[in-house]
């Protein structure tokens, strides 16, 4: 008899099924016993009433993982409206030694590092894993997005031979005697790849060794990256961005709905235009010193708090940003050489991308580094692509633990990673 899982058992009343998962949770009360088996899709309620049958539930210990054939029965009372009655429950493998916390509650009551030195026990429970669903969900419509625009994924290393934008934050290893970095972002090798496929996006591990102890950084993180060549000005890539962010969120209702009931959270209307802010007035609005050369997350709140107010949106872009707290690849703004053609995007009061227009010509990359005091050799094989010929060209990329943390509610992004690395965290 092949295998049910819980989510298709509402169907298959007055049938005699199998179903298998782990033992969720038991209540014993006087003439019946419930044995709850919770499967990768949800519940299912087994009702027990033969005394031998009893005995074996009562001596079940919760995530003992357990298989049980038997007849589904309409119950309105019992999860999904249906049980299994008269069953035959079998063990499968070993007693489970109980978890250290109650996965069965609403919510864990265990402190976050608890979750997370137990992080393969934590992610079973419903809420734990919904967040993860939310995440696969997010980059299937980040994907489904850029495929129907006709874009390449690519794969980019994540070894490289030099720092991407800041040696001091980049995780130094020893590559057969010679030096070399963890990629803080695969930003050298999708700009490169617009010179062969003109549209590029990729999914993949960054590295970032920031000594950020905070809800919102992780030292490892899977980045959203997108580049894609022949732009009129970073605009165009606003424009992209806001397109992806429509296709994320119509992905996220669809594919992880059950998901996002389990977590009783609405999913982002993205405008058709979502509202933009210059750098200057984004500063204004937050209250900060017009000398100031980035927003601090009680700047970024602000601005949030504005657009939502104003606008009535969860986004914002702000624009114009100070060359000098960006990278060197960046394009500056012709009409102001001080500002920045690039942009970040502020979701629910948090920066969640950056993104711009960047220099495409050799001589450019030759006087910005000269100009960043930075030697050219490190970065030869990248800047004389630029000598071949390339077009104007831009792209983006964002944080997807951020983003998740963001669409949940999460007031930390270690909620909704499976195994992060920060600071503190190698294992499990």
């Amino acid at each position: 008899m092949a295998r049910v899982l819980s989510h298709q058992v509402p169907a298959c009343a007055g049938q005699h099924v199998r179903i298998a998962g782990w033992t969720h949770r038991r209540r014993l009360l006087k003439s019946v016993a419930f044995l709850i088996v919770r499967d990768a899709t949800g519940l299912t309620q087994v009702v027990v009433t033969d005394p031998a049958t009893r005995a074996l539930v009562e001596g079940l210990t919760e995530e003992t993982v357990v298989e049980v054939t038997g007849t589904v029965a309409a119950n309105p009372a019992a999860p999904a409206g249906v049980e299994v009655v008269d069953p035959v429950v079998r063990v499968v493998g070993e007693p489970a030694v109980p978890p250290p916390f109650d996965l069965y509650r609403p919510s864990l009551a265990a402190t976050l590092p608890t979750q997370l030195d137990h992080a393969p026990l934590s992610l079973r429970h419903p809420r734990r894993s919904a967040a993860l669903r939310v995440g696969a969900a997010a980059v299937a419509g980040f994907r489904r997005s850029l495929d129907g625009a006709g874009f390449t994924e690519v794969h980019t290393p994540k070894v490289v031979a030099s720092a991407t934008e800041s040696g001091a934050n980049a995780f130094t290893l020893d590559w057969f005697g010679r030096p070399a970095y963890l990629a803080q972002s695969p930003q050298f090798y999708k700009q490169l790849l617009v010179g062969v496929f003109e549209r590029v996006y990729e999914v993949g591990p960054v590295f970032r060794a920031e000594p950020h102890d905070t809800g919102r950084h992780l030292a490892q993180y899977t980045s959203l990256d997108v580049e894609f060549g022949f732009i009129d000005s970073y605009q165009d890539v606003m424009a992209l961005l806001r397109d992806v962010l429509a296709g994320v969120c119509e992905a996220v209702a669809e594919r992880a709905a059950a998901a996002v009931a389990t977590l009783g959270i609405e999913v982002p209307r993205v405008p058709e235009q979502i509202p933009q802010v210059s750098f200057a007035d984004a500063l204004a609005i937050a209250g900060a010193p017009c000398d100031e050369l980035d927003l601090a997350p009680a700047h970024e709140r602000a601005v949030g708090r504005w657009a939502a107010a104003e606008h009535g949106s969860d986004f914002v872009f702000v624009t114009g940003y100070p060359m000098a707290k960006r990278p060197f690849y960046t394009h500056p703004d012709p009409a102001d050489p001080a500002s920045s053609n690039s942009f970040d995007l502020i979701f629910r009061g948090v920066e969640l991308v950056t993104g711009g227009q960047r220099l495409h010509r050799y001589d450019d990359y030759v006087a910005a580094l000269q100009s960043a005091g930075q030697p050219l050799e490190p970065y030869r094989s990248y800047i004389d692509a630029f000598r071949h010929g390339f077009p104007p060209h831009g792209g983006f990329g964002m944080g997807l633990e951020r983003l998740v943390a963001r669409l949940v509610g999460a007031g930390n992004v270690r909620e909704v990673a499976a195994f992060p690395r920060d600071l503190h965290r190698l294992e499990p």
